[in-house]
């Protein structure tokens, strides 16, 4: 079928039936022959699909609304694969103009491209897609833009300084212990890791953020852990649902007051912590200068709190004249968010890939053998350090299923990518999961090869090629911080566990939310490795 020029291929046929209605989609891609032409793929939105079934469950785990109308993000995952491949069609083409929907975005393909975009000081506006966040995050530095942006990241980098992470370690220790002693009691069983690992960080960074216990690997109840879990679907879906993402029409769903009770959860609880916060800190440098409390003084050194990043940005708030209360829940907020389900996917990936690749596991296992011995101690920092084969690990887990799926960027002005002449408005996609499998850089992509991470290996790839954590000015403020807490509860439980994975990556359905996760979990199964597992 011609199209001016190029040709239209018809990859798919995508049958859908509803509850009363059968419709049929071809999904299809146009293939330039000639000329300086952006290719089109023409991909079909999820919210499209949805609008011709129907549910009987809100996708908040409420009671049915007509907010729900559809098949659900989860129902079409399957189709995820076919628009991946349309993408890999075009991994020697820099730009692909993709239709989702009646919406044009452009899919930038190529690490040149790549870095055009993220290396830019000017492309830096998160897409539209991000506006559903403020609710819950306002503007902090995930959401923020311009000077606020400018102004709030040079802020916030001290606060992720080497010497500040050492102190977490202990959190991460602390927390891994208690999933190891979770997992002990699954030894034998056949299991989804996903819901642990989750659990886990969330605990850390409760800790590590707020300074508060929320207990989530004990207490599964919690109601702020809920609201987490609750508030997190409900972004996702109205970013899939179309009908839910102006505010003017969310407001008359049913989901809407569920949004409203979970942000009065979450809110309430970092609101009321900065303030017994701000009172501690108060209270301290009272003590340090009335000269009741000296550092050196054994007293201190008992009463001394571990610090979270809430009391380093209340330390800079200066009495509000910087960080007002607001300014610091919106801070405190984004780390919540962004610091769990990131790295609970990471962690999870690696165990699953590491479980399917039995000399893979066996090379980490001698690794832990020469840094641990048959010590049952706490992961250090120098220990850390020694951890390289795990590390590439990590690293290639992260090249494989990257936990951020997708990065889009709103553009602001008229700009050239790659010899195409983008306009103002455009929203730029970036699939980490295709830039990261360009055969260019890394052969053979789909195996699992920890040592394409090798020093020996990297040098000479291009910098924008492996780009999990973002990369340029808004790079992830926090990937220090999540590569440390990875290699800690991944180093505690390959000490004690032999990990086996149930499943394979064939078998694997991908959801494309706020996280790449699988759709059905991930199934492990264990084996104790000492005695006191």
């Amino acid at each position: 079928m011609g199209v001016g020029g190029a040709r239209l291929v018809v990859e798919d046929l995508l049958v859908v039936v509803g509850a009363s209605v059968v419709v049929v989609v071809v999904v299809g891609f146009v293939v330039v022959e000639e000329g300086n032409i952006l290719p089109d793929v023409v991909l079909l939105d999820k919210a499209v699909l949805t609008t011709f079934s129907s549910s009987s469950e809100s996708d908040s785990g409420e009671s049915t609304d007509s907010s729900n109308f559809g098949l659900g993000v989860e129902e079409v995952a399957g189709y995820l694969p076919h628009g991946l491949h349309l993408f890999q069609t075009w991994n020697k083409r820099s730009v692909v103009r993709a239709w989702i929907g009646p919406l044009a975005i452009f899919a930038v393909g190529s690490a040149e491209g790549v870095e055009v975009v993220l290396g830019s000081n000017k492309i830096i506006d998160k897409s539209r897609e991000y506006n559903f966040l403020q609710p819950w995050l306002a503007t902090g530095l995930l959401t923020s833009t311009g000077s606020k942006w400018h102004k709030r990241r040079k802020l916030l980098t001290p606060t992720f300084h080497f010497k500040i992470l050492e102190d977490f370690i202990h959190v991460f220790n602390e927390q891994s212990a208690v999933l190891v002693k979770k997992l002990g009691e699954k030894v034998g069983q056949d299991f989804d890791i996903f819901p642990f690992i989750t659990r886990c960080t969330l605990d850390v960074i409760c800790e590590t953020a707020m300074g508060r216990h929320v207990n989530a690997q004990s207490n599964t109840d919690s109601e702020y852990v809920e609201a987490v879990y609750k508030m997190t679907r409900i972004v996702q879906t109205r970013q899939s649902r179309p009908w839910l993402q102006p505010d003017w029409l969310f407001r008359l769903f049913p989901m809407a007051s569920d949004q409203s009770r979970y942000l009065s959860i979450l809110h309430g609880f970092t609101d009321q912590v900065i303030r017994e916060r701000k009172i501690e800190f108060k209270q301290r440098n009272k003590e340090q200068q009335s000269g009741s409390l000296k550092e050196e003084d054994e007293e201190y050194l008992l009463k001394k709190p571990r610090l979270a990043f809430l009391d380093l940005l209340i330390e800079a708030s200066q009495d509000g004249k910087v960080l007002s209360d607001l300014d610091i829940r919106e801070e405190v907020d984004t780390f919540m968010f962004e610091g769990h389900d990131t790295t609970a996917a990471a962690i999870t990936w690696s165990l699953f890939l590491i479980g399917n690749h039995p000399e893979v596991q066996e090379k980490v296992s001698e690794e832990l053998t020469r840094v641990f011995g048959d010590s049952n101690r706490p992961v250090t920092m120098a220990d850390l350090s020694e951890l390289k084969y795990l590390e590439c690990c990590i690293k290639e887990a992260l090249r494989l299923y990257p936990s951020v799926p997708l990065m889009a960027r709103e553009l602001m002005e008229d700009t050239t990518i790659c010899g195409y002449d983008l306009p103002v408005g455009s929203t730029l996609m970036i699939v980490p999961f295709i830039v990261h499998r360009d055969p260019t850089y890394f052969p053979d992509p789909e195996s699992f090869k920890p040592e394409r991470f090798f020093p020996e290996n990297i040098q000479g790839r291009h910098p924008y090629a492996y780009v999990p954590f973002s990369a340029g000015p808004r790079n992830c403020i926090g990937q220090k911080f999540a590569q440390m807490e990875e290699k800690v509860i991944l180093a505690s439980l390959l000490r004690r566990f032999h990990v086996n994975s149930l499943d394979k990556p064939e078998d694997i359905s991908l959801l494309v939310e706020l996280i790449l996760r699988p759709r059905d979990g991930i199934r492990l199964h264990l084996t104790p490795k000492m005695q006191h597992c």
